[in-house]
């Protein structure tokens, strides 16, 4: 055998071991941008590369920005939300506290109207601890199999007195057949009746409930209104709990739906409202 064979031999063997570990890195790194994937889902960032290569290092600096940014977002949450509560119980205390001197000091002040505005504040000021209360002991999610068309179907006949009554038409369309998603049924059904009042409170005459499966077949049911729109600026703050614009509202049913959503490994979006419609979407992911 000449020589020249042999270093023919020796070359394929040194490309085949180049191609071998090549395969096996690309196949390595893969597993670990799908591992890091699955962990952002969830959003579990407790996790490090510890190995030094420039795929760990740039992992480790995507999970750093997902830190960083999660604190802040977490930070402006936390927030609004004493910033509501503080105004809800401020607006509801001070009422109590500057009638409660006056009738102390005043001899010819109405004591009953006084009385009366009193326990009305003070109503006011226990629904509001009743609803942070169902806010914080939200129960977790018993899920199972359920098919998303029988689900609708049971909407629409809880919703049906209520549309009939307001003069309003409520309409299911399946876009993909057999669509199954695992979830609380209970817990969806009362994320979509939230939705259909919000959007008859919102002056609404027609209500469009759809289901499909988006580009990366998760499981989307999306709620259409023609209501009036939410303002542009309050767009963002719709989610926080305790936020309402309604005068009786107690400003947790769409963040306890989106909470919901969250525990469902899911989310809940404002995807559009304008002059045209108003389109929240429930993916399941």
């Amino acid at each position: 055998m000449s020589v020249w064979w042999w270093i023919l031999v020796v070359l394929a063997a040194m490309a085949f071991s180049a191609v071998l570990t090549a395969f096996i890195v690309r196949r390595r790194d893969t597993r670990k941008v799908s591992f890091m994937m699955d962990a952002l889902e969830d959003d579990e960032l407790n996790f490090s590369f510890q190995e030094k290569s420039s795929l760990n290092r740039n992992l480790n600096r995507i999970r750093g920005i997902f830190e960083r940014r999660n604190a802040v977002n977490e930070e402006a949450s936390w927030s609004k939300l004493f910033r509501v509560m503080t105004h809800e119980i401020m607006n509801t205390v001070a009422p109590i506290a500057s009638l409660s001197d006056a009738l102390s000091k005043e001899e010819n002040l109405d004591v009953k109207a006084g009385l009366e505005t009193i326990a009305a504040s003070s109503k006011d000021l226990i629904r509001f601890v009743e609803s942070y209360r169902n806010f914080t002991q939200m129960s977790q999610p018993v899920r199972k199999a359920v098919m998303v068309d029988e689900m609708m179907e049971r909407v629409l006949l809880l919703n049906k007195a209520r549309i009939a009554e307001q003069g309003v038409s409520l309409t299911y369309t399946a876009n993909s057949p057999d669509l199954l998603i695992y979830a609380d049924e209970g817990q969806i059904v009362q994320i979509v009746n939230n939705l259909i009042k919000n959007a008859i409170q919102a002056g609404a005459n027609a209500i469009r409930i759809s289901a499909n499966l988006n580009k990366e077949d998760q499981t989307v049911i999306y709620v259409t209104n023609n209501g009036q729109a939410i303002p542009l600026a309050k767009q963002e703050e719709i989610f926080v709990p305790f936020y309402t614009t309604k005068p009786n509202g107690t400003g947790i049913g769409l963040s306890l739906s989106k909470q919901i959503m969250v525990r469902h490994n899911g989310t809940l979006l404002l995807e559009q409202s304008d002059s045209k419609m108003t389109v929240f979407a429930l993916v399941f992911r």
